[in-house]
């Protein structure tokens, strides 16, 4: 059976349609475009993931949280024997330059944004939601200006590329340990699975499922172990200077 994602539903596919430019597009990667969501989009979920901002690897797959952090994210889910029942979104649909964080942050409660996101929020959630989860400082503060959040346990903890890793890996536990005790695990999914350690491992890692990927998505988005294994966090980069309009992404060999 080919798995793909097929795509938003018609409502969701005009809200997306709508979104408005970010305060000071300088800030983003603005002419890439931007990326909205990836996992289940009929209110099935049972998890919520809420991220910061779509990074380059997003750009390529249209599907957010699929790269090196996403497919740590997914190793996250893994662990509550979660292998389709979330969605994932994030504070901004378009990219942010790292640098210009702390100052977006402050304008995630601009009224055409803090509209459009929640009302996103409030579509791609329903009955069976169990929890949230918000990944970083963005994420976190787009959730407090959630007006519609739904009345579940809400987790916020490190965004999967914190550099402070033995924080990320303290909280990421507990959280595990937390949500195992609420959220309901697909029938193919194992929440036995070991939890974190002192170290992130390949073994957190975990790639990303091809029903979360548009159709005709090589084989090998989604599945950085090849590069990790080769000293690098991700097969694709904003190269200096041009980094406005060039992505460099690099296919295994074989």
């Amino acid at each position: 059976m080919v798995e793909f994602d097929p795509g938003p539903p018609v409502a969701l596919a005009e809200h997306f349609a709508a979104v408005p430019a970010p305060p000071v597009t300088a800030d983003f990667w603005f002419d890439w475009g931007p990326v909205f969501y990836r996992g289940r989009l009929d209110r099935s979920a049972r998890v919520l993931c809420l991220a910061s901002d779509p990074g380059a690897t997003e750009r390529i797959a249209g599907r957010t949280l699929v790269g090196n952090a996403g497919q740590r994210v997914q190793g996250f889910l893994a662990k509550l024997g979660l292998t389709r029942s979330y969605v994932c979104v994030n504070a901004w649909a378009y990219a942010l330059h790292p640098d210009r964080a702390s100052a977006e942050r402050g304008r995630l409660d601009d009224p055409g944004q803090r509209a459009w996101r929640n009302a996103l929020y409030d579509q791609v959630v329903g009955p069976d939601l169990q929890a949230i989860v918000a990944f970083g400082g963005m994420a976190q503060e787009a959730l407090e200006q959630w007006d519609g959040r739904p009345d579940v346990p809400a987790h916020a903890v490190p965004h999967p590329s914190s550099r402070d890793e033995t924080k990320l890996l303290n909280a990421w536990r507990a959280a595990v340990e937390a949500l195992r005790e609420v959220v309901t695990p697909d029938a193919d999914g194992d929440p036995s699975l070991p939890n974190y350690g002192t170290v992130f491992t390949e073994a957190d890692h975990e790639e990303i499922p091809r029903a979360d990927l548009p159709f005709g998505a090589p084989a090998f988005l989604g599945d950085d172990a090849w590069a990790r294994e080769n000293g690098a966090r991700t097969a694709v980069a904003r190269p200096s200077p041009d980094d406005g309009h060039t992505l460099i992404w690099h296919a295994p060999e074989g």
